[in-house]
């Protein structure tokens, strides 16, 4: 594959040169931020590129207490976008000739014992029927916990180291969810083994490819693999979460803690600038070769998930698209879209007071759907994500 360097991916690429101030000249989405933050949340930032140009802008607060904004290309956790970087470091080593989409997981992670008809595609698509580490909720209300995500009992062990493999050997001694590409279910588990795999058939760290295959091509300097590290490089906005203790309603700031819980279900850290880089970048073509990027994008018909992306019929009468990943991890929630071609793009993060009811998910997606309407000009079909707060 040809090497980039990074002035190939600039943030103007393909792009106006005009830039906009905090709320100038865009005041429709300056009040789409404001109205998101009166709906419940601390603040919000937001970055849009589109045929106007680039618009950054924030509005609410960076911190409880205190009056500052966020600032407008903060650091902040992006949940479940970690999969679709992840995805795409797996693809670029199926350019590379060095794992194939359509074998089975077992013969690279043999130590795991996986059904011998789970592939790596299956993987990267949902399809693998492997339980969720972060437990299963079920159409008829029945509830497979998992490892401890929420509430006082994650709180006070928010600084637990977790390595994938007990993840995975978690995950693997409950009840496989399907057989094997016969269904779609989410699962944080599959992107585990995803990791496992990468650092499996290149004896590297999944953040040193990270950084050979995306962050450093990019120049993405604003992004972090961070395994089991609890900081977030500043500037960033702060994420709290509430709990009950004894009757008393307690509030925390959880923006340190050891993302090892969720791995690369969830894990990574960026910026809206470096999201917009990435997602442009990978949509348009500059990160793997068509045939793959099509794979990527070929939508399973029951969800609309392609291999780490979702994809998301707009409009009227559904007679456009956008690619998309959304995510959340306790007081952070990100907004990746775009073009099919990169061409327009939306990035955002969302920080909040998150809680064991997930009592602003309804607000999160009615917000989500605020901005695509003002951004991409009509509504999604469907859900971007189907659980914002499982990473």
């Amino acid at each position: 594959m040809e090497k980039k360097t990074t002035e190939d991916f600039s943030p103007s690429e393909n792009m106006k040169e005009k830039r906009f101030a905090d709320g100038q000249d865009r005041p429709e989405l300056q009040k789409v931020i404001e109205e998101i933050v009166d709906s419940g949340f601390l603040g919000v930032q937001l970055r849009v590129h589109d045929e106007q140009g680039e618009w950054v802008g924030s509005a609410g607060v960076s911190r409880l207490g205190e009056a500052a904004k966020p600032p407008t290309n903060g650091h902040f956790r992006i949940g479940s976008n970690t999969k679709t970087f992840t995805a795409s470091v797996v693809l670029q080593l199926v350019a590379e000739g060095r794992i194939r989409l359509d074998d089975p997981v077992v013969d690279y992670l043999p130590e795991f014992g996986l059904d011998q008809r789970i592939t790596v595609r299956m993987l990267l698509q949902h399809t693998s029927g492997v339980f969720n580490f972060t437990g299963e909720y079920y159409e008829d209300g029945t509830v497979v916990p998992g490892i401890p995500w929420q509430g006082q009992e994650w709180v006070d062990n928010r600084f637990k180291t977790y390595r994938p493999e007990k993840l995975v050997r978690l995950a693997l001694s409950k009840p496989v969810r399907f057989e094997p590409g016969t269904d779609w279910s989410y699962s944080n588990t599959n992107y585990v083994l995803a990791r496992l795999l990468i650092e499996k058939v290149t004896g590297s760290s999944l953040a040193e490819e990270m950084k050979r295959l995306i962050l450093g091509p990019l120049g993405l300097s604003g992004t972090v693999v961070p395994d089991t590290q609890p900081e977030i490089p500043g500037p960033h906005a702060h994420a709290y979460y509430r709990y009950e203790d004894a009757g008393e309603q307690k509030t925390v700031d959880v923006t340190r803690q050891n993302p090892s819980w969720i791995s690369t279900g969830g894990d990574m850290i960026s910026t809206t600038q470096d999201l917009h880089t990435f997602i442009s970048a990978l949509m348009g073509g500059k990160l793997l070769p068509a045939p793959l990027l099509a794979e990527m994008c070929k939508p399973y018909p029951k969800i609309g998930y392609g291999l780490g992306v979702f994809v998301q019929d707009v409009g009227q009468n559904g007679d456009g698209t956008i690619i998309t990943h959304n995510g959340g991890i306790s007081g952070y929630a990100a907004l990746m879209y775009s073009t099919p071609d990169g061409s327009k793009t939306l990035t955002a993060s969302v920080n909040y007071v998150d809680d064991v009811t997930m009592s602003l998910a309804v607000a999160f997606q009615k917000a989500t759907q605020r901005l695509v309407e003002e951004v991409f000009g009509a509504g999604l079909s469907g859900s971007a994500e189907p659980d914002s707060k499982l990473g």
